[in-house]
């Protein structure tokens, strides 16, 4: 036995590769390709989405926006032309779930902060206390890089709409006021083209680790 495989050796070693390479390609071929999905109104929670756009099942993308950042300066959507980035809403006095998603947002920051197709967009819910004042000095403590992370701040009826009609990611309150928001731990994942491609939970450092992971593929397929 010993002398036929010695005289067939050179056989089942090409033999051997050939499959290794053959079952390779078929598990290539076979195995499913990552894909992200694109997210529209009506794959959302109802709850989230402004009525005026809860019927559009394709096609929805990001709305032009103004608001004013951490230093003062005007942010629109041309300053995040052509990147990916991760918008969330918070307030600087919120005591619960804002401080973890601080944190994380922070973190994420550090793991971005050399990709130049990356960045991050922070909208507050209270802007008649988050002032661009009150915005430094939170920008201060995460140690937010200016060029990276935007914090900003505007009116509340314009960041009422973009998070309801936009980012699919604040609810309504109880409350009388027209434009009194409850935001969500929701960080929001956006494509270059302004499409929503995912939502993370953005108090669980495991679901910003996938939103990482995400980002990467988008970076790479981009």
């Amino acid at each position: 036995m010993l002398t036929f495989f010695k005289k067939y050796r050179i056989f089942f070693i090409v033999f051997f590769v050939l499959s290794a390479i053959i079952l390779t390609l078929f598990y290539n071929a076979l195995k499913p390709k990552k894909t992200l999905k694109i997210y529209n109104p009506a794959d959302v929670n109802p709850e989230m989405v402004d009525t005026t756009v809860q019927f559009i099942k394709r096609d929805h993308t990001i709305d032009d926006f103004s608001f004013t950042n951490q230093n003062g300066k005007t942010i629109t959507q041309k300053d995040y032309e052509g990147k990916i980035y991760v918008a969330d809403f918070f307030f600087t006095t919120c005591p619960s779930i804002c401080v973890p998603m601080g944190e994380n947002m922070a973190w994420l920051q550090e793991q971005i902060k050399n990709n130049p197709k990356v960045m991050l967009l922070s909208h507050t819910v209270t802007p008649d206390i988050d002032t661009p004042e009150v915005l430094k000095a939170y920008a201060l403590k995460k140690g937010v890089i200016d060029s990276k992370w935007n914090l900003v701040t505007g009116k509340k009826e314009a960041i009422y709409y973009i998070a309801r009609k936009s980012y699919l990611a604040v609810k309504t309150t109880d409350s009388s006021e027209l434009y009194d928001m409850i935001h969500t731990e929701n960080f929001v994942l956006v494509d270059s083209k302004r499409r929503i491609r995912g939502f993370y939970d953005g108090t669980n450092l495991e679901e910003v680790k996938k939103l990482l992971e995400d980002i990467k593929f988008l970076s790479g397929e981009e």
